[in-house]
């Protein structure tokens, strides 16, 4: 007996012990199991685990901003397409309503409607085509001739007020600045969606082609016929480009209708100053200067014909040119003597035929004239081969 009962209680002793075991063991896997899961820096106390979990929650209220940004202007984005395919629907519906409108008064209410524009188009055509922008006129004297005005993105040079106020300003009435705009934004709308009459070469591609804005533009000129309309000439030119843009324009006292849009290429138009001269020999070194400065330095497309009469001073003059010749290697004047008293028509007539190399622009000047590089150029986009007339505006501010 007392055998037996050490064996059972040995027995109890192991159980227990290995109950112990299994309940320390389903213990600590418990503790393993729901335990936080931190990284290895999330553990370290104090202040350097507070910034990491600043960080982090910044880190993620910001992945969420931009988030809802995106969202945001795809939503923008579907609810503009939304309107656009709905503005197109009314418009194809309105159309639809129109067709199948019934006639009123025993007329066809759209037949008349479409007469009364076809009648008021077949109107504004025949303005355009009375004008002087398609054909010429007669004109009693030089006192009939309607003059240009001048204009940029900014201000105004007028001719109406002659000298009693300054020629430049700028356009402080409404109507007149909204027109001025309205007329470059025409412009630029020909330039780039041009028509196929247009002609323009689009060999490179349309993905190519340069789109204009209303930082180029560069000049234009406007003159108004009272009973006809006005006529507007526009200049676009890109920075880094030598083409111009050139398009005219005619408000028939109505809409805008293009009359023509081209490139003009003024690389090579070579322009012949002429300037008959007798004595002033002064004045004549200052004209050479700023000739240096625009013509030989800026602009080099520029030959110079100097007319002189008379002996007296000629041997200055020829000094001057030798000069300015051997410091600037420019070679590209002509000086042409004659021993007779000095007449304007005469010296201009024999600077004309002195020319013998070809078509040239001719700028008949005097030794008194102070010009730049942007008025050679409005020379070169404002006159035509093989004519004598241009749109001339002599602006304060290119030439004196």
């Amino acid at each position: 007996m007392p055998r037996r009962g050490l064996v059972i209680q040995a027995r109890t002793r192991w159980l227990l012990v290995g109950l112990a075991l299994l309940f320390s063991l389903v213990l600590l896997m418990y503790l393993l199991e729901c335990a936080p899961q931190t990284d290895g820096n999330g553990s370290l106390p104090g202040v350097v685990g507070e910034n990491m979990g600043k960080e982090y929650y910044q880190a993620l209220l910001q992945e969420q901003e931009e988030h809802y940004q995106n969202r945001a202007t795809s939503l923008k984005r579907q609810i503009a397409q939304l309107k656009q395919e709905l503005q197109e629907m009314s418009d194809k519906l309105k159309s639809l309503q129109e067709k199948k409108s019934p006639k009123v008064n025993g007329m066809n209410y759209q037949g008349t409607k479409e007469q009364a524009s076809n009648d008021l188009l077949e109107f504004l055509h025949s303005q355009i085509d009375k004008a002087e922008v398609s054909v010429g006129a007669k004109l009693p004297s030089e006192y009939g001739v309607i003059p240009f005005e001048s204009f940029t993105s900014m201000k105004v040079f007028q001719l109406e007020m002659g000298l009693t106020r300054h020629p430049e300003e700028k356009p402080v009435r409404k109507d007149k600045r909204d027109e001025l705009v309205e007329v470059i934004e025409a412009g630029l709308e020909v330039i780039n969606n041009p028509d196929e009459e247009d002609g323009q070469d689009e060999d490179d591609g349309v993905g190519e082609r340069q789109l204009y804005s209303e930082n180029d533009f560069i000049e234009g000129y406007y003159r108004t016929e009272r009973d006809k309309g006005t006529q507007y000439e526009l200049f676009y030119k890109k920075m880094d480009g030598m083409e111009y843009r050139h398009v005219t324009l005619f408000r028939p006292f109505g809409p805008l209708m293009k009359v023509k849009s081209e490139t003009v290429d003024i690389s090579r138009s070579m322009i012949n100053i002429i300037v008959p001269l007798a004595g002033r020999t002064e004045a004549f070194a200052q004209f050479m200067q700023n000739f240096r400065d625009v013509c030989i330095h800026q602009d080099k497309r520029v030959h110079l014909t100097v007319v002189y009469f008379g002996q007296d001073g000629l041997s200055e003059v020829k000094s001057i040119l030798e000069s300015v010749a051997r410091e600037t290697n420019f070679h590209n004047y002509t000086l042409v003597s004659l021993n007779e008293e000095f007449n304007r028509g005469r010296g201009l007539d024999m600077g004309a035929r002195a020319w013998e190399k070809g078509e040239v622009l001719m700028f008949f000047c005097d030794v008194d004239v102070y010009f730049t590089a942007e008025f050679l150029n409005s020379c070169r986009l404002n006159a035509e081969p093989g004519t004598q007339e241009g749109f001339w505006f002599l602006a304060l501010s290119d030439c004196w």
